[in-house]
C-alpha cells in the first residue's frame, strides 16, 4: 500500500509540475488548486482521488480543471464532471473537456 501511495505522489508531483511548465508557472502544494493562473484553476488528482477536485477547485470563478495522471483515468474523469462546470485535462495538460466557468 504504501509504494503504491508513493507511485501515485510521485506521478501527481511529475503531471503538476508539467502542467505548471506549459501554463507557465509553479506547482502549488499547499491549500487550493495545484495549478493557478489568472486566467485558470487546475486540480491535478490521481485515479482514486478524481472525486476530490471539485472541493478544491469551490469557489473558482475562473475556468477550472481536472487533470489526471494518467490517460486511462481520462474517461473516468469525463463520466465524473460531465454535468458540472468542471473541465477535464489529460496528463500532458490537453484540455479534452473544456470548463465552462466563465473568469470574471
Amino acid at each position: 500500500m504504501g509504494e503504491l501511495r508513493v507511485a501515485e505522489s510521485r506521478a501527481h508531483k511529475a503531471t503538476a509540475n508539467r502542467i505548471a511548465a506549459k501554463y507557465k508557472t509553479q506547482y502549488n502544494q499547499g491549500p487550493g488548486a495545484d495549478i493557478k493562473t489568472s486566467n485558470i484553476a487546475v486540480e491535478v488528482e490521481t485515479e482514486d482521488t478524481i472525486g476530490d477536485a471539485a472541493r478544491q477547485l469551490r469557489g473558482h470563478k475562473k475556468p477550472s480543471y481536472v487533470a489526471v495522471t494518467n490517460q486511462r483515468s481520462v474517461q473516468k474523469a469525463l463520466d465524473h464532471y460531465a454535468d458540472t462546470t468542471i473541465g477535464v485535462m489529460d496528463p500532458s495538460g490537453k484540455i479534452v473537456k473544456r470548463s465552462t466557468r466563465k473568469k470574471k
